[in-house]
């Protein structure tokens, strides 16, 4: 009976133990933001991934080197920077054509990451979707990296009065790892005050946080399944204090009819149901030529998310090559056309109806999809670069800034891509 009494008492005290701890547990997050929603916005994705050895971050030539080596013949990047504005540069074993030494960039610098959003700022381009690698963040050296160039970023975003939301890129994450991912959040959350700064610039949606999840329901082979990807979902949007987020998901192009790059199993539209945000993954899928047909999908991806109360969030990009990452890919193997192949994205999404649009990406110049102002005469010599077609270096952050005016209707649609010589605004107003 004694025991039983105990057992009783003990259980009636765990219980107003936790109801007591949930009444008071409350969220962390700011109950506002400067953005309060993605609807609007033309966001562009920040890698943030490049370093120099001998800018502090220990990591040497990432993301620039092959097989540990950077210099002519050995290389991932197909395009080079426009260095001019740069005050902190990097001399590399490359050579102009004049045989002066080239120099680049590392995102470790803060004088990198103020520039960069300087440019958003010029161009009128909303702002970033920060990667947040889970290969990067699982190491000592990684995480140093990436929670530097998010600092950075976060006060980049608030003297240019751009918005900024983590996108966690789940390539390469094992099973367990998604503890990682929740501990990360937490300490983003509790101990940089990532969505509680007194001007707060962390990009909101249907009124709550926005965190955006890439790489669920891709058909190749990943460590991780759909048990995981729900976890995370269920944090992000159930914690009491880390939680009450809006959740965007990254997902393979043909997620809707399960097709060639996805996933065959029918529960990836389960999880997606659980989302806000819907952004397809289109970055090398199609040419010029093979557009139209890719936007017929888009077209019905989107009905689709509408009929569930989705937001659709369409990727567009500039180009594509990787050659010096990978030789069997030709050098500029989606070419860009002089902006016409990026301007018939912008235009066939707002055509469609869509209400945001995410640019693929701001400083990815392995893939060749910078946005961000590259060097028309690159190196000379063994590696191959793509120059900028004879074009101004900031054409793509112009007509970026030119496709949120549209999408916000603040100038009249057009389907053929703007004169950038014609129609350039005043940068200094």
């Amino acid at each position: 009976m004694r025991i039983s009494i105990l057992v009783s008492f003990f259980s009636v005290f765990l219980f107003h133990f936790f109801f007591s701890f949930f009444l008071s547990a409350k969220p962390l997050h700011a109950p506002e933001s400067r953005f309060m929603t993605l609807q609007g916005l033309v966001m562009t994705g920040y890698q943030g991934w490049f370093n120099a050895p001998e800018d502090g971050a220990n990591r040497g030539w990432n993301h620039y080197s092959k097989n540990g080596e950077f210099k002519p013949g050995k290389c991932t990047i197909d395009m080079w920077p426009d260095m001019t504005e740069y005050a902190v540069k990097y001399k590399t074993a490359f050579c102009l054509v004049d045989d002066s030494p080239a120099y680049t960039f590392s995102s470790f610098d803060k004088s990198t990451t103020d520039l960069h959003f300087q440019w958003m700022q010029d161009y009128g381009i909303d702002g970033v979707f920060m990667q947040r690698f889970v290969a990067s963040i699982r190491t000592a050296v990684g995480l140093n990296h990436t929670n530097t160039v998010l600092r950075n970023a976060v006060e980049a975003a608030e003297k240019t009065d751009r918005a900024l939301c983590v996108m966690y890129d789940l390539s390469g994450m094992k099973p367990h790892e998604v503890d990682l991912v929740i501990e990360d959040w937490k300490n983003l959350v509790e101990n940089q005050k990532l969505t509680s700064r007194k001007d707060n610039h962390y990009l909101y949606h249907r009124n709550k946080p926005l965190v955006a999840i890439w790489g669920i329901g891709f058909g190749d082979g990943r460590l991780y399944g759909y048990s995981e990807c729900e976890r995370l979902i269920n944090f992000f949007k159930n914690d009491p204090v880390y939680g009450g987020c809006s959740m965007l998901l990254g997902v393979p192009t043909h997620w809707r009819e399960l097709g060639v790059d996805t996933d065959k199993n029918p529960k990836l539209h389960q999880i997606i149901k659980q989302a806000d945000v819907v952004q397809p993954w289109l970055v090398g899928r199609f040419n010029q030529n093979s557009y139209p047909k890719y936007h017929s999908l888009l077209a019905k991806d989107q009905a689709w998310c509408q009929g569930y109360d989705l937001d659709y969030l369409p990727v567009v990009f500039p180009g594509f090559t990787w050659h010096n990452m990978n030789p069997n890919s030709p050098s500029n193997m989606i070419p860009r056309n002089g902006g016409k192949f990026f301007w018939d994205q912008i235009s066939k999404s707002i055509e469609l109806g869509c209400k945001m649009l995410y640019i693929a990406m701001f400083d990815e110049i392995d893939e060749g999809t910078a946005i961000f102002k590259i060097e028309d005469v690159p190196p000379v010599g063994e590696s191959v670069f793509v120059g900028n077609e004879g074009l101004p270096s900031d054409l793509y952050l112009w007509l970026s800034g030119q496709a949120g005016r549209m999408l916000r209707k603040e100038i009249l649609f057009q389907d053929k891509q703007p004169n950038y010589e014609n129609e350039k605004i005043n940068l200094n107003k």
